[in-house]
């Protein structure tokens, strides 16, 4: 097949999405099927990782809360050095590469080499948790703002964002990586002035077939997390956009709403 857009040694950062393949984008299944080389994070499940080709090499650099198998620095080398040697490689992401991805760092390594290199978006996890739900991110005259934020911090560091700004009743707050930091992030939101009774939304492995979504109120939401495994990768949705559930929202594997 042919290859305009991409030629040996060069590079792709391709959005997996959020799990499912059904929802990986053509594009990104075309530049996987013409990778030589796939290094993938750890949030690819192995429906997407089976349709890569097997002539293609599959190199693991996921990076897990905890359990940090490559630094940084270490990907981007891996991912210069692979393309310098003329092979297409794929930087194969969760989600889209663009969110929380470290997209930035992998761009400016490959432009310090010479490395050609282009981002394939995806579907992100907040996208993928409220489709699961049948609800939506924002809401006519309701939720006029959407914010994505990240939880994660260095142990031992305070999680510091500016709450007052988050706390706004017309924006839907998405929150990666939240679960750690669910109770930090009720008490930070309720001494900034968002309503306790503000509907909240969990996610648990968006779209795929173990996927949970649990409803709740915002005063409860560091109980609703407590029975997420810290291995299992799970988005917060804060706002009044998802306490409007759709009649058409899947039932599988959903969780009884918490008070």
């Amino acid at each position: 097949m042919p290859h305009d857009d991409f030629p040996a040694g060069s590079v792709w950062l391709v959005g997996a999405g959020p799990g499912d393949p059904d929802l990986l984008t053509r594009k990104a299944l075309r530049l996987m099927e013409a990778a030589d080389i796939v290094f993938y994070d750890a949030l690819v499940g192995p429906g997407i990782l089976d349709l890569i080709p097997t002539r293609a090499e599959r190199v693991s650099v996921g990076k897990r809360s905890g359990r940090h198998s490559r630094d940084q620095g270490t990907i981007d080398a891996l991912i210069v050095a692979a393309a310098a040697t003329g092979q297409r490689v794929v930087r194969l992401k969760g989600g889209d590469p663009a969110v929380f991805g470290r997209t930035a760092e992998e761009v400016a390594a490959c432009h310090a080499a010479g490395i050609p290199v282009r981002i394939c978006p995806g579907i992100t996890a907040a996208s993928a948790a409220v489709a699961a739900a049948g609800t939506s991110l924002t809401l006519r005259g309701v939720a006029r703002r959407l914010t994505l934020v990240t939880a994660h911090a260095q142990a031992g560091v305070p999680l510091v964002l500016d709450w007052q700004a988050l706390a706004d009743p017309q924006a839907t707050l998405g929150i990666y990586m939240g679960r750690t930091a669910a109770a930090t992030v009720t008490q930070q939101l309720l001494a900034a002035g968002r309503d306790a009774d503000t509907p909240v939304l969990v996610v648990v492995n968006a779209s795929l077939p173990d996927e949970r979504i649990i409803r709740g109120r915002l005063s409860s939401l560091a109980f609703l997390v407590e029975a997420i495994s810290a291995s299992d990768p799970a988005i917060l949705i804060v706002g009044e956009a998802v306490g409007t559930a759709s009649i058409a929202a899947p039932v599988r594997q959903r969780e009884a709403a918490r008070p």
